[in-house]
């Protein structure tokens, strides 16, 4: 889903003046096709949650016959779970580990999935900073999933995730969408509460699933509807 710098500058609430510096400096996920600058919304979202830039969430909840109802963030983390202790020594191994803990219909290709989220992280670390990552599938090519799971995975062992900080990674957050729409919203609600101190501080603790969800449910509250 490519936009331009107009719709960057809405997206991140920034002016077009910043936008063009920050193409300038080379620090914004950009590409010129005919003498335009265009953006990948996806990677701008996570661009944003790993400078913890404020991204309105519902700027996603909008359609063309109006506001319609997506799932919240809470919701797709009651479906998708919570795991400790996640073993593996290295990315591959770690996401291994994951692809086999994910709640997926019997369906889903295991292993295909376990290459597509491979193959995202080549194309740049989901590392967002302070320990945590967001391995997904931006676009929703795994088959038969018809509700969006979001997974809370607490490493045994934290690992290089070659994030933007530089710091190991002990905290994954794993987001499997069925459509793009839903992943752009979940992805935005994500990087808004990952700003919450009372979320961040269970998170750091590893706290229980019921004390995680708690701090979940309270943070996304504070999304304006």
């Amino acid at each position: 889903m490519e936009i331009g710098v107009k719709e960057a500058s809405g997206l991140l609430e920034v002016s077009e003046k910043t936008i063009y510096r920050w193409i300038r400096e080379q620090v914004l996920p950009v590409y010129r096709l005919n003498d335009q600058y265009r953006f990948n919304r996806a990677e701008l979202l996570e661009w944003a949650t790993a400078r913890n830039l404020q991204v309105d969430p519902n700027l996603f909840s909008e359609s063309a016959a109006g506001k319609v109802e997506l799932p919240s963030l809470a919701a797709a983390l009651k479906a998708g779970g919570v795991a400790y202790a996640v073993g593996g020594d290295d990315q591959p191994s770690v996401l291994r580990a994951i692809v086999g803990l994910l709640k997926l219909p019997d369906s889903v290709d295991r292993d295909f999935l376990f290459q597509i989220l491979q193959a995202r992280e080549s194309l740049g670390s989901t590392g967002v900073g302070d320990g945590i990552a967001i391995p997904h599938v931006r676009n929703p090519l795994v088959q038969h999933v018809s509700q969006p799971t979001v997974t809370l995975c607490f490493l045994a062992t934290p690992i290089d995730f070659h994030a933007l900080d530089g710091k190991p990674v002990n905290t994954l957050f794993t987001l499997i969408c069925p459509t793009i729409k839903i992943h752009l919203n979940l992805l935005s609600r994500l990087g808004f509460v990952l700003r919450d101190p009372a979320f961040k501080n269970a998170l750091g603790r590893q706290a229980s699933a019921e004390e995680l969800m708690a701090a979940l449910i309270a943070a996304e509250k504070q999304i304006k509807s």
